[in-house]
């Protein structure tokens, strides 16, 4: 494959980049577990470079050169977990620099830069993505370093506008990292949008399967502070397993395909339960009454994505005795895997969670849409 290649991005999932293996005329992509590589009589690399598997190893190499490729981006790195990857770029900042995030946003990171930021004297401000001005306002310049967004954000589906956020984020002299995990590559580009790194948990829609942990960054230049999260990948070794990057790699041929259902579904049941009797709200970008459904529409225009939550009628009771009398969708933590979720997110989050207590979290797979619908129906009822 060339920078010429013409191929459009579901056809570059679908093969891998280049999935034959060239030992073997094989369709799928070869998987290479070595953790070490020989050197020449001059003790030298014998192939390009590679020494040991922490920093070079071809199977994980062959899953970031075809997640750069989806997101338009110049280079990627694969982690162990997407917390993982997620850390490593805050703790590529120094002490006194300065970061502003969303206050709704993936509770577990949320929660881990506050402690860390106390920590290691970075300052933080968590801001409400939803107010316009919010992330101008809070920006300090020549202090901060790091925007962070998420968009649609964990577990509302608030939108931020990334091109307006990455305007003030760059006169600032700061960096914008945009969490894409539910969007994916599939429905938006955030680099195109003017981000400078976008991250996923790659644990969700890359591999879909619910079977790999595991964590992405993709960024827009190869420039010093990539250095600095890459250097931090191979000293700490948060890097990514040769098998899970194979199963990833496996789990992205498939990519197109399963976020094309998982968004067709998801629109099914927000329209179908929007103004429901049982319902008091239904939070998905996709319906014409989300407050940022236009924003949505410009900057997703792959889709909605699979991710909604409903607000039940009759608060934390009801929506805990709904939960308890679903059958197609699983009582379980995580998204974006082929099979249909359900969580009550404070119960998760718990005590001082900012999530209300009548909010169930919808992870849609690709299930008959008829199944999903009438186990909702059953369950409200």
């Amino acid at each position: 494959m060339t920078d010429s290649d013409t191929r459009r991005p579901a056809t570059l999932a679908a093969q891998s980049l280049e999935s034959i293996d060239p030992a073997s005329g094989g369709v799928v992509p070869a998987i290479q577990p070595s953790t070490t590589f020989v050197r020449d009589r001059d003790y030298e690399p014998l192939v390009d470079g590679r020494i040991y598997a922490r920093d070079q190893a071809p199977t994980p190499e062959h899953a970031e050169g075809l997640l750069a490729r989806l997101e338009g981006g110049k280079d990627a790195m694969l982690f162990a977990s997407g917390m993982a990857a997620a850390t490593a770029v805050v703790q590529a900042l120094r002490p006194g620099d300065h970061i502003v995030a969303q206050d709704v946003m993936y509770w577990t990171l949320r929660a881990w830069m506050i402690s860390f930021c106390a920590d290691w004297g970075i300052g933080l401000d968590l801001v409400d993505g939803t107010k316009d001005g919010a992330f101008e306002a809070a920006i300090k310049p020549g202090q901060t370093k790091l925007v962070w967004v998420e968009t649609p954000a964990n577990p509302t589906w608030d939108i931020i506008d990334i091109a307006a956020v990455a305007k003030v984020t760059h006169a600032a002299g700061a960096k914008l990292v945009v969490d894409s995990t539910v969007v994916t590559p599939v429905l938006s580009q955030p680099l195109a949008l003017g981000a400078d790194i976008v991250f996923h948990s790659a644990t969700k829609y890359l591999n879909g399967h619910s079977d790999v942990l595991a964590g992405a960054l993709v960024t827009a230049e190869d420039d010093p502070f990539w250095a600095r999260i890459k250097d931090n990948r191979l000293n700490i070794g948060g890097v990514l397993g040769t098998f899970e990057a194979w199963l990833l790699l496996r789990g992205m041929r498939t990519l197109y395909l399963r976020v094309e259902r998982c968004c067709s579904n998801a629109m099914a049941i927000a329209c179908h339960f929007d103004g429901h009797p049982a319902i008091d709200a239904v939070l998905y970008p996709g319906l014409e009454s989300h407050p940022r459904h236009a924003v949505a529409r410009h900057q997703m225009p792959g889709g909605f994505g699979g991710m909604l939550s409903l607000r039940v009628k009759g608060g934390r009771e009801a929506a805990l005795r709904c939960v308890a009398n679903l059958r197609c969708f699983q009582r379980a933590t995580s998204l974006g895997g082929v099979e249909s979720l359900v969580e009550h997110r404070a119960s998760v989050e718990g005590p001082d969670s900012p999530i209300p207590d009548d909010m169930l979290r919808l992870s849609v797979g690709i299930e008959d849409i008829d199944d999903l619908i009438a186990d909702l129906e059953s369950a409200l009822a």
